[in-house]
């Protein structure tokens, strides 16, 4: 028996025990080194070579994550480590950095009960570590610390002992302000991180060693010890007394809760359905004997299993055969072909696996990220997965060879799948298909996928920035659209919505595209904002971040009307009458209407072009305007070569919010629109002679300069095969 499948063997006895499992992930900002650390705990467990360690990067195993080393898919690994003579089931999930892959990490999060949060010694805390922060609070995940790279701090910076303890003392603080800031009530204090009580660990994944206020005492090593270590380059010395493996896995199992303890406070956070139902008592006690809950976090196209979901189970026993519905499929069964372990790239086949535990089904053809899995077809769904960003980046591409268009298609389907955080629209018409990603290299890496491993050539067009439109200022009046029959009126008026009711949606703290189930406890939540009732009882539906309220007061015939109004206000959001882009934080309100009253007068092919018409005239009166995306932008810097980095932000329509020095570094700390950025990584190496450390985070949307907004509207008409400049309200006046 090999390593690996001893290592599976020991799993699945290890899989009903829940006291001794934990679900753990890795998350930071790019190149703070967890997927290092992820193969160091790996080398611990045995699983892969302790010299090949943080340089086989293991659960890098895609081609694109070798060749640009970085992590761009979030991957899970199951291994057992021992504490004091007992075995515990680590399931691990190492997931990316890179602002374009935070997706991945928000839908990891889901799975995760705990997570070890790596900062760089040297950076300290940066932007995508806050964003990972905020993604492991949203999901009630426990956090435990790990300062990496150590090492650096002695033998590069020439830091003394006492300025050393300094910087961990900031980090630490910084890393508890925003726990503080982001955790769920009743766990603000609880989550902080302590040095005295063990959630602090310090070390070097690079060289596999890792230490910890309560290690030290066990151990009898010094502080001093390990300073000396370092600078007379004894660390491997010192990976022997102090492995890393064995130091931040006992931290997890210290202090990272099992299943059944983590499921009775994180369930009420991530599904909301009824709390007396048998699925939801077995998910709040992590019960193998109840329903099947599977919530896929992961969709992996295997060239030989096909379609496999990677998911937590939360309630019941998974194994082959069983029959399964995926929600929001009509009520259509599924049986479940194969169920598997994953280690890394590896899935190992397993008899079943328990709640409580990670699980890759393959047979179920339909599932998504996000899908919620069940044997019983009534189980309400998990809450949708919040993203904090949204794709902001679009390319055109169509398949170089006529024969292979169907092909495309497919594979185009299964990508957004896997990828919930790419947007694919397919225009089966015309054979040009768009595809919107987070960024620049989040589609290169899409695009090397349809490629590359799915054997598809493509053209592609350069990138274009996704805007969206609002408008500044409330409609001057109702705007009154006519049907294309002239017996249906509808009276609209449209305002800006609160920026607070627009973060509460993003949040998803006012949950957006689905039925509102509970009217009063909606309105109560509007009134919270400072709606009055009659507003507040108004909301008709909520699209992205637009909400449509009827305002009007007993109209015959409107209530069995009102779902072609809600159909022609999610076609206006979707298309604008600016530049045909979604429209983003507006307030529709039908404020009265005049109706036939013969119902085949007033079908959809009259209702909904007059709604339409009612809100894109009234957007119009109000003066549409074109929103762009804008991204913050770090840059890290040498003081010799920083007017240069600056002068690089300033061309590009950016704005400076701070700049610090430290040493010989200064940080920027910038925001730029993202249609400016293509082409920044190659242009800020050749202005810093390739010296600069720079990420980006994304930053909203703001409006488009007044002097720029009639060329760029221009542009994107044109493109869209639309006349150049767009229609007066007279046109929508009908």
């Amino acid at each position: 028996m090999g390593r690996k499948e001893e290592n599976i063997a020991r799993v699945q006895a290890l899989m009903a025990d829940l006291k001794h499992v934990r679900n753990i992930g890795t998350a930071a900002h790019i190149d703070h080194g967890k997927t290092t650390l992820s193969d160091s705990l790996l080398a611990g467990a045995g699983l892969i070579s302790e010299e090949l360690a943080g340089t086989q990067l293991a659960l890098d195993y895609d081609e694109q994550e070798q060749a640009r080393g970085i992590t761009i898919n979030a991957v899970n690994a199951s291994m057992v480590h021992e504490v004091e003579g007992t075995q515990y089931l680590i399931n691990l999930i190492d997931t990316p950095g890179h602002v374009d892959f935070g997706g991945d990490v928000t839908r990891a999060m889901r799975a995760l009960d705990g997570v070890i949060l790596v900062v760089c010694a040297v950076e300290g805390v940066m932007p995508q570590t806050e964003t990972v922060i905020r993604q492991a609070m949203k999901e009630a995940v426990r956090p435990v610390l790990f300062i990496n790279k150590v090492d650096r701090l002695i033998n590069e910076l020439k830091v003394s002992p006492e300025e050393m303890q300094k910087r961990f003392v900031r980090i630490i603080s910084e890393v508890n302000d925003r726990i503080k800031k982001y955790a769920p009530e009743g766990f603000r204090n609880d989550w902080q991180v302590n040095v005295e009580k063990g959630t602090v660990g310090f070390g070097s994944a690079f060289n596999k060693w890792a230490t910890s206020v309560p290690w030290m005492k066990r151990k009898g090593i010094s502080f001093k010890e390990i300073y000396e270590s370092c600078k007379s380059g004894t660390q491997k010395e010192l990976a022997k007394k102090s492995p890393i493996h064995e130091v931040l896995l006992d931290m997890s199992v210290k202090h990272h809760p099992d299943p059944p303890t983590a499921q009775k406070y994180r369930i009420p956070k991530i599904w909301h359905g009824d709390v007396e139902s048998p699925v939801a008592k077995a998910m709040l006690a992590a019960d193998p004997n109840g329903p099947i809950a599977l919530m896929v976090n992961k969709i992996i196209v295997d060239p030989h299993a096909g379609e496999v979901a990677i998911g937590r189970l939360y309630s019941g026993t998974i194994e082959r055969g069983k029959e399964v519905y995926i929600s929001g499929m009509g009520g259509r069964s599924y049986h479940v072909a194969l169920v598997a372990v994953a280690v890394g790239a590896d899935r190992m086949p397993v008899d079943k696996v328990l709640a409580g535990n990670m699980a890759a089904v393959s047979g179920l053809r339909d599932a998504i990220s996000g899908s919620t899995v069940s044997s019983d077809a009534a189980m309400d769904s998990f809450e949708p997965i919040v993203h904090y960003s949204e794709p902001v980046v679009t390319v055109a591409i169509e398949a170089k060879h006529t024969r292979d268009l169907p092909r495309l298609i497919e594979v185009l389907r299964s990508i957004s799948k896997a990828d919930p955080s790419i947007v694919v629209e397919i225009n089966n018409e015309t054979g040009e298909h768009l595809i919107s990603g987070m960024g620049e290299l989040h589609l290169e890496i899409t695009q090397y996928r349809i490629v590359n491993e799915q054997k598809v050539e493509i053209n592609t067009s350069p990138p274009i920035v996704v805007y969206r439109e609002s408008v500044p200022n409330p409609s001057p009046t109702y705007f009154e659209g006519k049907s294309p029959n002239k017996h249906n009126k509808f009276y609209v008026e449209v305002e800006p919505l609160e920026q607070p009711i627009v973060d509460a949606i993003k949040a998803g703290d006012i949950p957006a595209g689905k039925a509102i189930k509970d009217k009063k406890a909606m309105a109560l939540k509007f009134q919270e904002f400072g709606w009055g009732k009659d507003q507040a009882k108004g909301v008709v539906w909520i699209q992205d971040t637009n909400i449509m309220l009827d305002m009007t007061k007993s109209i015959q015939n409107l209530h069995e009307t009102m779902e072609l109004c809600k159909d022609a206000f999610i076609e206006a959001c979707n298309r604008g009458p600016l530049a045909s882009e979604k429209t983003m934080a507006l307030k529709v309100k039908l404020v009265d209407a005049k109706l036939h009253e013969d119902s085949i007068h007033r079908g959809p092919g009259q209702v909904i072009p007059a709604m339409r018409s009612a809100i894109y005239g009234s957007m119009v009166t109000a003066g549409t305007v074109l929103m762009e995306p804008y991204q913050k932008v770090f840059i890290n810097v040498p003081n010799d070569v920083m007017g240069s980095a600056a002068r690089e932000i300033q061309t590009r329509r950016g704005e400076i919010i701070d700049m610090k020095s430290e040493g010989e570094i200064t940080t920027i700390d910038s925001i730029c629109p993202v249609a400016e950025m293509f082409g920044f990584a190659s242009a800020i190496r050749s202005a810093t002679q390739g010296r600069a450390l720079w990420s980006t985070e994304n930053a909203g949307f703001r409006p488009v300069p007044r002097d720029l907004q009639p060329t760029v509207v221009k542009k994107i008409r044109e493109r869209k095969g639309l006349k150049p400049d767009p229609p007066t309200a007279d046109y929508y006046a009908g």
